[in-house]
């Protein structure tokens, strides 16, 4: 397979990236979602159908698990468009986090993530979905989908805590 490679090397501007993130919840949020999500069993979801990325020929595509992730974030932080996603991915470090992008990577152009959308069938995205929030529920965390600041992960009561005096 031909997928493009990210580039994992850390900069010294990574470095004061990471000391100066330690006290940003999104991203603390976002690496204890990524923890969480067990992306083999999303990544070989999406393989099964994926046409893209088999060729020797021409730029190696990029992984349909990156551009899957991309589309959570756009969901989770309710990102209305493509050209605003690819944005906020170049801008924000939290985002960057949550896709392993180095100093030296750039979002995927917009135009990518239309493209991979419409090979993404709704079915396959509800089925993928679904089996990111059976995770969550086997794990006990609850996703609040909301503004990005708003963004949470709650850990839920198995037995809800009752307010009763014994």
């Amino acid at each position: 397979m031909s997928f493009r490679k990210i580039n994992r090397d850390l900069t010294f501007a990574d470095l004061e990236i990471a000391f100066q993130n330690r006290k940003n919840r999104t991203l603390q949020t976002l690496i204890k979602l990524d923890k969480t999500i067990s992306w083999d069993r999303i990544e070989s979801i999406l393989l099964k159908d994926y046409p893209v990325g088999h060729k020797k020929k021409g730029n190696a595509a990029y992984s349909p698990l990156l551009l899957f992730k991309c589309l959570l974030l756009q969901k989770w932080f309710r990102i209305k468009s493509y050209p605003e996603l690819e944005s906020q991915i170049n801008d924000r470090n939290s985002f960057r986090a949550f896709l392993n992008f180095s100093g030296f990577d750039v979002s995927p152009d917009h135009s990518t993530f239309s493209r991979f959308r419409k090979r993404l069938t709704k079915q396959k995205f509800d089925i993928i979905i679904s089996d990111i929030l059976n995770q969550f529920s086997d794990k006990c965390i609850k996703i609040n989908e909301g503004v990005a600041v708003d963004a949470r992960i709650v850990r839920s009561a198995s037995k809800p805590v009752s307010n009763k005096k014994t």
